[in-house]
């Protein structure tokens, strides 16, 4: 029986979801089983207060499935919410790493 494959949660900000298209497919065909942030499209200037607190949860439940965690942050850019999902992927012993390494402290 084959190993489980690796499990990555990719986090970043929203302006980037086409960076963290590309990562996904990338990871996805190198054989990685990715969980990526949910979308909502041309919706999203739509959605409520209590969606966005929903979904945020659901990103933290998807961080705890995986092995590892994948910040895409173009320019060293993270937002408080990516922030806030480091800090919980940090405190739960998951490794966290960034598309641009030394990037990471700049908001």
């Amino acid at each position: 029986m084959p190993e489980r494959p690796e499990i990555v949660c990719i986090c970043g900000s929203m302006r980037f979801v086409e960076e963290m298209r590309v990562e996904n497919r990338d990871l996805t065909f190198a054989g990685v089983i990715v969980l990526a942030p949910g979308e909502a499209g041309e919706a999203s200037a739509e959605i409520t207060e209590e969606q966005k607190t929903t979904l945020d949860a659901l990103h933290l439940r998807k961080i705890d499935l995986a092995d590892r965690v994948l910040v895409v942050n173009p320019g060293g850019y993270i937002g408080d919410s990516t922030s806030r999902e480091i800090a919980y992927a940090r405190a739960t012993g998951k490794p966290v790493s960034f598309t641009e390494p030394g990037l990471h402290e700049s908001r």
